[in-house]
């Protein structure tokens, strides 16, 4: 393989230098190597191609990274020189020429790409009876705006932006290679069409500056977490004249003190006393419109589950309303009163004497399961296995 020339020594530049420095490093050396202006000159040529190969690895932070490494090495197979297509007219385009221009739209050179914004993502914290209605608020975040000191030119006032002189302003340039030509982003103004030689000093250049925007908010009711909901053409705007992105807002809700979501369904637990379940009664039970009275049947068991209908979360596309569940949770008092032992020694008195059918046959099974299996003696229980 044959030696390559340090792609820094090609550019003149520093391996600490910045993307600034190795552009305006590269653009000098394409406008003093450029074919046309040294028709015939071979080694004019094979300077211009260096030039290009080193600032395409350079001013790629992930390329350079890797070329700082593991030098040349680091970009072979697959490592560099590969070019992106966005979408299906770049692949018409870029093999456009080949075929003579007739199969794809004549090969004609495009001016600067347009480019959607970037889209900008916030987070919105809900209660979870916030989630359940709905609302509308109030949210911040931070996008970048036209520049008011340059009007988003990106040069200082009284300047202008120059066409690029790499790609005559086009935007794209056409690579050769053998028989193929490839049209590709033009490394110099990045496909801008126009270079920035005296930069606006508030955006340096960029045409943009930060700002901090409020928007109001509308969430549709049933609402989850990380559900996400658009604020269309709210987001960074579109390079060379196009559309601006989308801003998202990503919901969270609270955790709420006494109830659990699961989707449309809402969970909470209700603590009762045993003569409560047994007797039955009206407890006061939480729900997303306050405390509500619940019946409580007679002869409800520890656990049970208590659906109540309706009382759960809307689905947000409109199908309905989920129910609430509520879990019976049965508190067995830890100090008793006088009065209150008395009472329940009777009950067990009571219970021993009137022994219900469930316990009647679990009594029974207990006793004809040990019945039936042989009481090992004592000898035996200390005799060790062989």
């Amino acid at each position: 393989m044959v030696d390559q020339r340090d792609y820094y020594e090609v550019l003149g530049v520093e391996r600490r230098a910045s993307t600034v420095q190795i552009t305006e490093a590269y653009r000098k050396l394409a406008i003093r190597f450029h074919p046309d202006k040294n028709p015939g000159d071979d080694e004019a040529a094979g300077r211009f191609k260096e030039a290009a190969r080193a600032f395409e690895v350079l001013s790629d932070e992930n390329l350079r990274s890797r070329y700082d490494r593991f030098g040349h090495a680091g970009l072979q197979g697959g490592g560099g020189g590969q070019h992106e297509f966005n979408d299906i007219s770049d692949i018409f385009e870029a093999f456009g020429d080949l075929f003579g221009g007739g199969m794809f739209g004549g090969g004609r050179s495009r001016g600067p790409r347009v480019r959607k914004g970037r889209d900008v993502f916030c987070g919105v914290t809900l209660s979870l009876v916030e989630a359940a209605r709905g609302v509308t608020k109030t949210i911040q975040f931070a996008r970048h705006e036209e520049c008011d000191t340059c009007s988003g030119s990106g040069a200082r006032p009284g300047s202008s932006p120059q066409a690029c002189e790499y790609c005559g302003g086009k935007g794209q340039v056409l690579q050769a290679a053998g028989v193929f030509r490839l049209q590709t982003t033009c490394p110099a103004c990045r496909g801008a069409g126009k270079v920035i030689k005296d930069k606006c000093g508030d955006c340096v250049g960029e045409g943009l500056t930060e700002v901090t925007v409020e928007r109001r908010v509308t969430i549709p009711a049933g609402v989850d977490n990380d559900v996400r909901v658009r604020l269309a053409g709210e987001g960074e705007p579109g390079g060379n004249g196009g559309p601006p992105g989308d801003c998202y807002c990503v919901i969270e809700i609270e955790q709420h003190p006494f109830l659990r979501r699961d989707g449309h369904e809402l969970h909470c637990e209700v603590p009762v006393t045993f003569s409560q379940c047994a007797l039955g009664t009206t407890v006061e039970a939480p729900t997303l419109e306050g405390p509500k009275p619940l019946q409580i049947p007679k002869g409800t068991q520890p656990g049970d589950v208590i659906r109540v209908r309706g009382l759960g979360m809307p689905d947000v596309r409109g199908r309905g309303v989920g129910d609430l569940n509520v879990h019976i949770h049965v508190e067995v008092p830890k100090k008793l009163s006088p009065r209150a032992e008395e009472l329940l020694r009777e009950l067990a008195e009571e219970e021993q004497a009137e022994v219900s059918p469930k316990r009647s046959s679990f009594l029974s099974r207990l006793a004809e399961y040990f019945t039936a299996e042989p009481t090992p003696t004592s000898a035996d229980a200390n005799t060790p296995d062989a």
